[in-house]
C-alpha cells in the first residue's frame, strides 16, 4: 500500500484506521506496529513473553518474505503464496474442459477479485479480468492467459517478467534439468 493512499473498506471498524499485513509488506507494517506501541503493564508483558515462547527465533525468513515464522503473512508473501495456487490451479486444469469446468474457473477468478484481503490489489485483478477475461478453452489457453495477466502486474510492480513458454516446467512438469526431481 502506497503512503497518501485511503485506507481499504475492510479497515474501517469505527475505529482509527490502521493497515494489516495483507495491505503492506512486513518491513512497512513492523514500523508502523512499532510506532504505535505504548507502554504497558508488567502482567501484558508476561502474557507476551509467555505467547512468544512457543514461536521459533523472531528472526525473518528469508525464503517467506520479511515476517518472523508463524506470523501472519505480509503483503509480499500473500502476492507470493496466491500467485502459487493460481498458477498451479492453471497448470492442472483439464486439457479439454467441460462447459462446467470453464464457468467453475471463471467463477473462481473472479470471486478471488472480490474476496482478495489486499483491496488495492483486488480492485487492479478486477480491472484486468473486465479488460482481458480468463481464456478457459484449455489448460495451454488458461496458463497463458495467467502468465500474461502475472507478468502485467510484475511490469507495474517493476520485476521482470517470466517467460510463458515455460509455465508448465514451472507449475506443473519441473525444470527440464531436473533440479525439482
Amino acid at each position: 500500500m502506497a503512503p497518501g493512499e485511503p485506507m481499504p473498506n475492510h479497515h474501517q471498524n469505527g475505529k482509527e484506521a490502521a493497515p494489516c499485513r495483507t495491505c503492506m509488506d512486513f518491513k512497512s507494517w513492523s514500523k508502523q506496529q512499532r510506532k504505535t506501541l505504548t507502554t504497558s503493564s508488567s502482567n501484558s508483558v508476561a502474557k507476551a513473553s509467555s505467547e512468544v515462547a512457543h514461536r521459533k527465533a523472531d528472526t525473518p525468513d528469508e525464503r517467506n518474505g520479511g515476517s518472523p515464522p508463524n506470523c501472519p503473512i505480509d503483503k509480499e508473501q500473500l502476492g507470493r503464496y496466491t500467485w502459487g495456487l493460481l498458477h498451479t490451479v492453471a497448470a492442472y486444469y483439464p486439457t479439454n474442459p467441460t462447459e462446467a469446468d470453464e464457468k467453475n474457473v471463471r467463477t473462481f477468478f473472479n470471486s478471488l477479485s472480490k474476496l482478495y484481503p489486499c483491496e488495492y490489489c483486488a480492485k487492479d485483478f478486477q480491472q484486468e479480468l473486465k479488460a482481458m477475461p480468463p481464456e478457459t478453452k484449455s489448460q495451454h489457453a488458461l496458463s497463458q492467459w495467467l502468465c500474461r495477466i502475472h507478468n502485467q502486474v510484475n511490469v507495474k510492480l517493476g520485476k521482470p517478467e517470466f517467460d510463458c513458454t515455460k509455465v508448465n516446467e514451472r507449475w506443473r512438469d519441473g525444470w527440464l534439468d531436473g533440479s525439482c526431481d
